[in-house]
């Protein structure tokens, strides 16, 4: 006969605790989290910087300046790359948060990330410049966002001590 552990005791042990909460999440190593990050955010960053390198190496299309303007002179692309960097620590703090006030933290995370990306993605096409430059950025914000969401979860759940 197979035995199955619960954590916290019996199902039936657990609901006589009178909380009402069958399950308490396991804490969060707050250090842990926070210095995936930040290595989130250097990520995010990167994956933004090559983007922009992608659009201008493959398909000649300067994002946000003229062709003669240099990469490390683009005010907007280094404001692309720092908004990542910021967006990967923002996720960081909610997910934090969550893990603190919510049930099923990580699943209520990936449906904020998800539907942030997803407006990301679009926010580039509401803003009348031409359809190559919407398109290459769209592509640039939909892999910060997966990339996002897929290191911010992974680390909120290595962080996780039972």
């Amino acid at each position: 006969m197979t035995t199955i552990e619960y954590p916290g005791g019996s199902p039936s042990a657990q609901h006589e605790s009178g909380n009402g909460d069958r399950r308490r999440p396991p804490s969060l190593n707050a250090g842990r989290l926070w210095s995936a990050g930040l290595a989130t955010a250097a990520v995010a960053a990167l994956a933004g910087f090559v983007g922009v390198l992608a659009g201008r190496a493959l398909f000649g299309v300067a994002l946000h300046a003229p062709d003669d303007v240099r990469m490390f002179a683009d005010a907007d692309a280094v404001r692309l790359c720092v908004g990542a960097a910021v967006a990967a620590l923002a996720a960081t703090g909610l997910v934090h948060l969550l893990w603190l006030s919510t049930p099923r933290p990580l699943t209520y995370f990936g449906w904020i990330v998800g539907l942030f990306t997803a407006a990301a993605v679009f926010m580039p096409f509401l803003a009348g410049g031409s359809l190559a430059v919407a398109l290459i950025v769209a592509v640039i914000h939909l892999v910060v966002g997966l990339a996002i969401g897929t290191l911010i979860t992974g680390a909120a759940a290595s962080a996780a001590r039972s």
